[in-house]
């Protein structure tokens, strides 16, 4: 899936370029989007008990992005076990790639236990598109 972002001033440094740690919220945002995609949100898990915090991020840099740039965020979900996902990211400018990275989610309830993810959202994570 490809959700677009327009860079706004307060995401870049003093240089003009996207903050580093802004990708992370980019990613954020394609997994937001995605979930909707799906027909699910957030918000909607977490009332249900399933919540995924973030286990581990990690993002390669490559080109920056500047102000009023419109970038694509591919989202793609790499590994699902039974209790934790794998997305992967790839931002673009047009066809330049920007930055590239993953983020590990595990699935938790609302104690943080470690659960199963429920088998309706496996189908929808694992649904092309």
């Amino acid at each position: 899936m490809i959700h677009q972002i327009r860079v706004i001033f307060g995401d870049t440094d003093q240089m003009g370029v996207v903050y580093y740690a802004n990708y992370l919220r980019y990613f954020e945002s394609a997994r937001s989007a995605l979930l909707r995609a799906r027909g699910y949100s957030a918000r909607e898990l977490v009332d249900q008990g399933v919540m995924f915090p973030v286990t581990e991020a990690s993002c390669r840099y490559r080109q920056p992005a500047r102000y009023e740039d419109l970038l694509d965020v591919h989202i793609a979900v790499a590994q699902m076990r039974h209790a934790s996902v794998r997305f992967h990211y790839a931002v673009r400018r047009g066809e330049e790639l920007l930055a590239e990275g993953h983020t590990v989610h595990a699935c938790v309830d609302p104690s943080g236990r470690p659960r199963r993810i429920p088998a309706e959202l496996r189908v929808a994570f694992a649904a092309d598109g």
